[in-house]
C-alpha cells in the first residue's frame, strides 16, 4: 500500500481515514506504520505528518511503540509539533524514556506542565535525580511544588497515583453558587464527574455528582443533595489496594487524604484501569520469573531478571537431583524407574501450580483473608485427593498395559497420589506464609512449590519402590 493510499482523500471523514488505518484490533496496520517511517528516512515531513495527524494520541503512543528502536529518534523529530502531553501520557514507559532522554528539560517542563499531576509525576520520577532536578527548575512553582509532593510518596502508593486537579466546595454554599464558581473559573479542570464537599478544615464530608448539581434548583443547598457515604484513599495506599476499592464499590473517583484527614488530591477511574491490567499481567509475569515482560524494556534489564531467577531454579534442580542421587542403586538394578519418575515430579508440579496461580489471586484480590484460610485449605486438599485418585488410576492402567508389571504400577500410582497431595497443600501454604511475611507470594512462591513437589515427587515414588523391593 503506497502513502497516497493511506493519506486522506477529500470528501472521507477523518474518521473513515482513521479508521482506514486500523485493523480490526484496533491496532496500527503494519503498512501504515511503514509508510509513516518511509516518509521520515525520505525527509518528506510533511507527508509523515499529514498521515499521523488524524489519529488518537494513544494511537500516535502505538506508532511509536511498533517503529523500531533506532527510528523512534528521527520519528519524533518529523512529528514533533504532534508529540504533546496526551501522547506522551498514553506512551509506554520504556518507550517514553528514550524519547525523554532526547528532550532538553524545558521541552519536559512544557509537556509535564499541561499533564494531570499523575501523569507528570509518571513521565518525571524515573529520571536520574539531576535530570529529575533541571525539569522541576523550569517548571512554574506551583507545577513543583505539587509534583514535589508526589514524589515524596512511596512508589505506587495513592499519593503517586491521585491527581491534585479537582473541584471542592464548602457545605454551606447553595447549588447555584457551585454552578457560578464552575463557570467563572477559567483555571479549574474539567475532567471531573464529581464535586467534594469539605469543612472548614478542608476534610471531605461528601460528594455530588455532576448530574445531581444539573438537575437541582439552584436555591437548594449543597449540604441537601450531597452524599455524606463516600470512600476515601489514605495517601498512603498501595495502588493494589486502591484498584480493589474501585472495583469493590463501583468507583467512578474517590478523594485521597492525608494523614489528618484532609482532601490532597482525587483518583479517578481511568487511572483505576491501567493500576488493573498492569497489576494483573506483572503477577502473571512474576510466577514465571520473567520481570516486567515488556518488549519494550532493554535487554540487559531483561537478562539479569531471568538470569536471576534460572539460576534459583537451577540451586532448586540441583536439590531435586541430589534426592535421586540417594536411590542410585535401585535405579541402577532397575533402569525402569528412571523413565516413571519424572511424571510423578511434573505431574505434582503441574498440580502445585495450579493450586498456587488460585490461591495467588485470591491473595491479590482480597479474597483470601484469616477468616477463611483454613477453609481454603481444605478445599484445596479435597481437590487434591481427587486429582489424585484420577492421576493414580490413569497412571496405574497405562503403566500396566505397557509394562505389564503390576507391583510397578501400584507404586506409580500411590506416588503419584502423594504427590498430588503434596502438591496441593503446598500450593496454599508456601504463598499465605510468604504473604505472612511481607514478602510478594508471586514472586517467590514458585520455586518453593516446584522444588517441593520434585523432591517429595522422587522420595515417594523412588522410597517406595525401595521399600517394595522392586528390581531385587
Amino acid at each position: 500500500m503506497s502513502e497516497t493510499d493511506l493519506a486522506p482523500v477529500d470528501g472521507a471523514t477523518e474518521l473513515d481515514n482513521v479508521a482506514d488505518q486500523l485493523d480490526e484490533d484496533d491496532r496500527l496496520k503494519p503498512e501504515f506504520v511503514r509508510a509513516v517511517l518511509d516518509a521520515v528516512e525520505a525527509g518528506d515531513n510533511d507527508a509523515a505528518r499529514a498521515l499521523v495527524e488524524p489519529l488518537h494520541p494513544a494511537d500516535i503512543a502505538d506508532l511509536f511503540e511498533l517503529a523500531p528502536h533506532e527510528d523512534r529518534g528521527p520519528l519524533a523529530k518529523a512529528l514533533t509539533d504532534l508529540l504533546d502531553a496526551d501522547v506522551f501520557a498514553e506512551m509506554n514507559d520504556y518507550v517514553r524514556e528514550d524519547l525523554i532522554d532526547s528532550l532538553e528539560p524545558q521541552e519536559i517542563a512544557d509537556i509535564a506542565s499541561e499533564l494531570d499531576t499523575d501523569d507528570a509525576v509518571a513521565i518525571i520520577e524515573d529520571m536520574e535525580p539531576a535530570d529529575q532536578r533541571e525539569v522541576l527548575r523550569a517548571l512554574d512553582p506551583d507545577d513543583r511544588a505539587a509534583i514535589e509532593e508526589a514524589l515524596s510518596f512511596p512508589e505506587e502508593s495513592a499519593g503517586r497515583l491521585m491527581q491534585r486537579e479537582l473541584i471542592a466546595v464548602p457545605e454551606h454554599w447553595s447549588v447555584g453558587d457551585a454552578i457560578d464558581y464552575l463557570r467563572s473559573q477559567e483555571e479549574l479542570t474539567t475532567d471531573f464527574w464529581e464535586i467534594f464537599v469539605v469543612d472548614p478544615g478542608h476534610k471531605p464530608i461528601g460528594t455530588c455528582s455532576l448530574s445531581w448539581i444539573l438537575r437541582a434548583p439552584r436555591t437548594v443547598a449543597i449540604a441537601d443533595v450531597m452524599k455524606r457515604e463516600q470512600t476515601l484513599i489514605p495517601v498512603d495506599m498501595d495502588q493494589e489496594e486502591v484498584a480493589l476499592r474501585f472495583q469493590k464499590y463501583a468507583l467512578i473517583s474517590a478523594a485521597v487524604v492525608d494523614a489528618a484527614g484532609r482532601l490532597v488530591g482525587m483518583i479517578t477511574v481511568d487511572d483505576i484501569v491501567h493500576i488493573i491490567q498492569e497489576e494483573a499481567g506483572e503477577d502473571t509475569l512474576r510466577l514465571a520469573g520473567a520481570g516486567d515482560g515488556d518488549i519494550n524494556e532493554p535487554i540487559v534489564l531483561t537478562v539479569r531478571t531471568r538470569v536471576l531467577w534460572l539460576v534459583v531454579n537451577l540451586g532448586a534442580t540441583m536439590l531435586s537431583a541430589s534426592v535421586v542421587g540417594a536411590f542410585q542403586g535401585e535405579i541402577g538394578r532397575y533402569a525402569i524407574l528412571a523413565a516413571l519418575m519424572p511424571i510423578v515430579s511434573a505431574l505434582g508440579g503441574n498440580a502445585g501450580t495450579q493450586t498456587l496461580a488460585v490461591v495467588v489471586r485470591a491473595i491479590a484480590t482480597n479474597q483470601l483473608t484469616n477468616s477463611n484460610t483454613l477453609w481454603m485449605l481444605m478445599r484445596e486438599f479435597r481437590i487434591a485427593i481427587a486429582n489424585g485418585v484420577a492421576l493414580a488410576g490413569v497412571g496405574a492402567l497405562g503403566s500396566y498395559l505397557i509394562l505389564g508389571n503390576a507391583q510397578l504400577s501400584l507404586v506409580f500410582a500411590l506416588a503419584m497420589m502423594f504427590n498430588s497431595l503434596v502438591a496441593g497443600l503446598v500450593g496454599v501454604i508456601v504463598p499465605v506464609a510468604l504473604d505472612k511475611a511481607n514478602v510478594d507470594p508471586a514472586v517467590s512462591s514458585a520455586v518453593f512449590v516446584t522444588t517441593i513437589t520434585d523432591i517429595m515427587g522422587f522420595f515417594s515414588f523412588l522410597g517406595l519402590a525401595t521399600l517394595w523391593g522392586l528390581g531385587q
